[in-house]
C-alpha cells in the first residue's frame, strides 16, 4: 500500500506539475493551475483520464472544447491532440494508461 500525498501548492506558487506514481501500466500526475493559466497543446501515447479535484478546467481536444469539474471525468484515447485552460483555480489528477 502506498499512501500518496498530494498537497494543494496554488496558495505557495501559480503552475504546479508533480508526477505522484508510476506504475508497470500507468503514471498518475497532479497538475495543479491558477484560473487563466494553460497547458499547450500536446498528445499522449497512452489513454488519458483526467478527474478534477477542485475548480474547473476547459480542455480542447481535437478541436472540441468540453469543461472539466468534479462531477464529470474526460477520457481521451492516445495521440488525441489536447490542451487546457483553467476557468478557475484548479486542481486535477491524470491517469495516463497504458492499453
Amino acid at each position: 500500500m502506498d499512501l500518496i500525498p498530494t498537497p494543494y501548492k496554488l496558495e505557495q506558487k501559480a503552475k504546479h506539475i508533480a508526477k505522484l506514481q508510476t506504475l508497470e501500466n500507468a503514471t498518475i500526475i497532479n497538475i495543479q493551475l491558477k484560473k487563466g493559466e494553460t497547458i499547450a497543446e500536446h498528445d499522449s501515447r497512452k489513454d488519458v483520464v483526467i478527474v478534477v479535484r477542485r475548480g474547473s478546467v476547459i480542455f480542447k481536444v481535437e478541436g472540441t472544447e468540453t469543461i472539466v469539474e468534479s462531477d464529470n471525468m474526460l477520457h481521451m484515447k492516445p495521440f488525441e491532440k489536447h490542451s487546457l485552460q483553467a476557468v478557475e483555480d484548479t486542481d486535477l489528477l491524470v491517469f495516463q494508461i497504458m492499453p
